[in-house]
């Protein structure tokens, strides 16, 4: 379980980027609303504490559990779906205790577990690209892909069926099975988006088919862009060098205006760019991409298939999720909810990326030897 390691080969440059991230997710969201601040600051102390245990933690020895780890995964995500607790018409949540426990997001995780221990074992039998293996993929990730969908959670699901098909590609694909997959995606999407316009459509709930056609056809649904416009009008606000730390004291913000709620989750970009301007948001995007930066280059010097895998999920899941965070506070794409990964407020998302990032600290430390 745990190996003597050099303390030379411990990527600090990861540690501090990460610190440094959840501190200026603490300092964004007591901007939005003080009421978080105490818990979330308490959520960093403990997310630290467990990325630093976790990364003296041989991964293989957590690789070993790839199956009882997905059981497990799957089996909260159903309970969650029987027993949780339901908020604005979705059920993601169980309370414990009086907090928050939301099965997603550690699934995230665990899946990236499994899905590199899984992957591993098909390459040393260079089977990547037989139909076993990419038919045991796509079932593999049907199961959590279906439970999330039904909570209903569309963020999460495109987000962790990205950095699966991430892992599929990293793990060596065939470009000929890309290129035919490609093909296929093109018409599809369009049928997709065609059929959900029609009246009595069963792939996505009304709230979702609203989002998107309003971002396709923003003049003729501009009701339900107002929660992103807004968002756009803070961030432009905000200007070279922002308005202070201080919204929440001042009548003339966005963020003491309520124009956008929930503030210091799934929009807490609006904040950034409005607290600290354009100046502000560059550096922490600049953050979150050296957060990313590091993975790739802990996946790329990993001594075996394993390691690469898990820190390219880690790096993929990071990347891609604060994309689509940023993108919807900015108006890129349609609006859907999806915290910023160590900023947004919610201590199970940022416990359970403190768990991701100790795995890809250990792995730098057995580093492969130049």
């Amino acid at each position: 379980m745990f190996k003597k390691y050099k303390l030379r080969n411990y990527n600090f440059m990861l540690l501090i980027s990460v610190i440094a991230a959840m501190l200026v997710g603490v300092v964004a969201i007591n901007a939005a609303d003080s009421s978080y601040t105490k818990k979330q600051a308490i959520g960093i102390v403990g997310a630290v504490v467990i990325m630093v245990f976790v990364s003296f933690i041989d991964y293989h020895f957590v690789c070993r559990f790839f199956i009882p780890l997905y059981i497990i995964s799957d089996t909260l995500l159903l309970a969650v779906l029987l027993f949780g607790d339901g908020v604005n018409n979705a059920v993601r949540w169980f309370t414990i205790g009086g907090l928050t426990f939301q099965p997603s997001e550690l699934t995230k995780v665990l899946m990236i577990i499994f899905m590199a221990e899984m992957l591993r074992r098909f390459k040393e039998k260079e089977a990547i690209n037989s139909l076993r293996c990419i038919a045991l993929f796509f079932m593999s990730i049907g199961i959590p892909i279906l439970l999330i969908y039904k909570q209903p959670d569309l963020s999460t699901t495109i987000c962790f069926t990205f950095v699966m098909l991430i892992m599929l590609y990293l793990s060596g694909l065939s470009y000929k099975i890309i290129g035919v997959a490609i093909l296929i995606l093109v018409p599809v999407t369009g049928t997709f988006i065609w059929y959900i316009q029609q009246p009595n459509q069963k792939l996505l709930y009304a709230h979702q088919v609203q989002r998107i056609l309003s971002f396709i056809y923003p003049a003729k649904y501009a009701e339900e862009n107002v929660q992103q416009l807004n968002s756009v009008m803070a961030i432009g606000s905000g200007k070279l060098g922002g308005k202070g730390l201080l919204l929440q004291n001042s009548k003339s913000t966005v963020a003491s205006s309520k124009l956008v709620s929930e503030q210091q989750t799934d929009f807490i970009f609006s904040i950034i760019g409005e607290a600290t301007g354009f100046v502000g948001s560059v550096i922490v995007v600049g953050l979150i991409l050296l957060i990313v930066l590091q993975c790739i280059r802990i996946a790329r010097r990993s001594k075996d298939t394993c390691g690469m895998l898990l820190s390219g999920g880690a790096a993929g899941l990071i990347g891609f999720q604060s994309f689509i965070n940023i993108a919807v506070a900015t108006a890129f794409i349609p609006n859907t909810g999806i915290p910023l990964p160590f900023i947004s407020y919610g201590l199970t998302s940022l416990l359970t990326i403190a768990i991701l990032i100790g795995i890809v600290l250990n792995i730098s430390l057995q580093k492969k030897q130049f």
